[in-house]
């Protein structure tokens, strides 16, 4: 049976969840917490393998009790189960390492759901929150794609070009002819989609300030 940390402020809703895991065999609620503090405690004490969490605390910072919980037991999954909307939360707190996030309003099976796949090792996001997460990966993915398409060579000019090298500079420090380096002038423009000597200047100066492709653009 896994045992169960519940922390949230609400008499009600930690009783709620308490009949709601004492249904089901494979779960066992440990203890209870209404606040950082008790929570801290109780996870010292009673040595959960998993917590549930509410982000509303009274006056305490769920959010920052997340971080707290990271930073002193990294490998205790958490599930918030929170009436805030993930809109607004979810993406912030999976970063933080929250095993699963899940709206109060949600049925009592989505939360069993959840709850038995953050034990597991696996994550829980509701299929809107996905979405977006998969989104957000895609346009990261595609907006490092422009330097994806340089060779190594290229990329060399380019960071001589960032350091404000003329091509005859780049020859020497390259061991390359002028006619070559021109070349990959050339290329580089055209696999980065700019139309002149200046966008390239500039392009080559914000990825070396980045240390990654910016966008592309005049």
């Amino acid at each position: 049976m896994a045992k169960i940390l519940i922390v949230d402020d609400h008499p009600l809703m930690r009783e709620g969840l308490n009949e709601l895991f004492a249904a089901e065999p494979d779960l066992e609620v440990c203890g209870e917490a209404d606040s950082s503090a008790g929570a801290l405690k109780a996870i010292e004490l009673l040595g959960p393998e998993v917590v549930v969490l509410d982000l509303t605390l009274g006056s305490d910072d769920g959010v920052a009790l997340v971080g707290t919980l990271r930073q002193r037991w990294p490998a205790l999954p958490i599930l918030v189960l929170s009436m805030h909307d993930e809109a607004v939360y979810g993406e912030r707190l999976l970063a933080m390492g929250v095993r699963g996030y899940v709206m109060k309003q949600e049925a009592s099976q989505v939360i069993l759901t959840a709850l038995r796949k953050v034990i597991a090792g696996e994550h829980y996001v509701s299929a809107a929150l996905a979405g977006r997460l998969y989104a957000r990966m895609t346009r990261t993915r595609d907006a490092s794609q422009p330097t994806d398409a340089l060779t190594q060579r290229e990329r060399e000019v380019l960071r001589q070009i960032a350091r404000g090298q003329s091509t005859q500079d780049i020859a020497v420090v390259l061991g390359m002819s002028a006619k070559t380096v021109d070349s990959h002038r050339r290329n580089m423009r055209e696999k980065l989609g700019l139309t002149s000597a200046a966008d390239l200047v500039r392009y080559a100066v914000q990825w070396a300030s980045e240390g990654d492709a910016p966008s592309r653009g005049p």
